[in-house]
């Protein structure tokens, strides 16, 4: 802001440190510019640097002149706080009702309602306390309606965390109305418990369901909720906390609890799902994941984030498997045969395995079915992905002695039913046929 930067630190009164740091931060950052001062505990203290625009000859005076315009601005939040404590968050709540959300979705009141109802649904699902998320999730927008976060937009969140340890609220209540906030940018830190990571949740699942059940979800270019953002929040939260959730099944439970949206939940959830899971390919883009890893997990994704993420891990190991380039390359050409000749028939028959190679393959198959059943039943994907290398040097001698399109139709048949099934070991936990070697 200015050509020739002279900083100068000035001082104000070691009272207005009773204010949160953070409002005194905003304080001097929004309306002067200035830096704070902490110390090497990270506490705030009462000093400020400011950037002159020329070298004084009196610096002194620049530094009174600048103390004398700050301590009315502290002296303004000091008393928005003190006036914000004489009345309880929840007694704030009604207001909101006059505050409009959304036009089509109604009020910010109508909103908290929904978000604590969903957030007691959530936690009772992933072991958090379900009451507790409830009431937080009742009294989350409160501080909206404060004169601290009226004045100091950037507080919210915060001053109700503040707010609720002053009412007497739970200590888990008080800090999930800061956190349900978080992340708020990329790389941004996550909600602390499950009762703030179900507010959490709820919230962003509540708007987005909101907005794609009256049509309008993000264009190209607007994206005037931030629904873009909202949902890269959504799944850090699920994956990175470790939280497993179907977000089918939650999608459902926040239709139903708004009122008359103009589209139904047939049209709404489809969309919003293939919404949530594009948004997972920014998230991996980000962490440096190939695109062919997300590519070949979406061929079999469930719908809880949780479990594609470790999918996404277990094929990233995969990868470094010496058996993995063979792998590939044989289960591309194994979709190949099927996508021209089908699949022959049902069940292949045993009996009708002639050649050693083809026997091998079918043993070997038999053994990977078995890991598969119990690895997959428990998460364990990197499991199964590793039991697929025994695949390896059977389908390489079976594509080199064997010729799958034989003029006997029943061996062919047989053949391509043993293909088959083979390729559904294969596309059990991600189609590693789209994998780039």
């Amino acid at each position: 802001l200015v050509e020739w930067p002279v900083c100068l630190t000035g001082n104000f009164d070691k009272s207005f440190l009773d204010l949160p740091a953070q409002a005194l931060i905003s304080s001097m950052k929004e309306h002067q510019k200035y830096f704070h001062f902490i110390d090497d505990m990270g506490r705030i203290l009462p000093l400020f640097l400011t950037v002159s625009n020329i070298t004084s000859k009196d610096s002194s005076r620049v530094i009174l002149g600048n103390e004398r315009v700050i301590r009315p601005r502290l002296a303004d939040a000091v008393f928005f706080f003190e006036n914000d404590k004489k009345t309880t968050l929840e007694s704030r709540n009604e207001a909101l009702g006059k505050v409009v959300f959304q036009a089509q979705l109604g009020t910010v009141l109508a909103k908290t309602q929904r978000v604590s109802q969903l957030a007691s649904h959530i936690a009772s699902i992933i072991g958090a306390d379900a009451i507790l998320a409830a009431r937080a999730g009742h009294l989350c927008k409160a501080d909206l309606n404060t004169d601290m976060v009226l004045e100091f937009s950037d507080l919210q969140g915060l001053m109700g965390h503040v707010y609720a340890l002053n009412d007497g609220e739970n200590d888990l209540v008080a800090a999930a109305l800061e956190q349900h906030y978080w992340p708020k940018f990329s790389g941004d830190r996550l909600p602390e418990s499950t009762v703030a990571s179900a507010v959490a949740i709820a919230d962003r699942l509540d708007t987005l369901v909101g907005l794609f059940g009256i049509g309008q979800p993000p264009t190209g270019s607007k994206d005037p909720y931030a629904l873009r953002r909202a949902t890269v929040g959504l799944l850090r939260i699920i994956i990175e906390n470790d939280i497993s959730l179907d977000l089918s099944a939650l999608l459902c439970s926040s239709y139903a609890l708004h009122s008359q949206l103009p589209m139904s939940l047939d049209q709404v959830k489809p969309k919003l799902l293939d919404f949530v899971f594009e948004r997972l390919r920014a998230y991996y883009e980000d962490q440096n994941v190939a695109i062919d890893i997300y590519l070949a997990v979406m061929e079999n994704k469930s719908n809880s984030p949780l479990d594609f993420d470790r999918r996404v891990k277990a094929v990233s190991g995969f990868l470094k498997l010496d058996a993995a380039p063979s792998l590939t390359a044989s289960n591309k050409r194994v979709n190949n045969i099927l996508s021209k000749n089908g699949v022959g028939v049902s069940e292949f028959n045993v009996s009708l395995l002639i050649d050693p190679a083809e026997l091998a393959l079918a043993e070997s198959l038999s053994e990977v079915k078995k890991t598969n059943q119990s690895a997959i039943s428990n998460g364990n994907y990197h499991g199964a992905l590793q039991a697929l290398a025994q695949l390896s040097e059977p389908l390489d001698q079976f594509f080199s002695d064997i010729m799958v399109m034989t003029d006997d139709e029943i061996l062919r048949n047989n053949r391509l039913a043993l293909l088959s099934e083979l390729q559904i070991e294969l596309g059990r936990v991600a189609n590693i046929g789209l994998l780039a070697h």
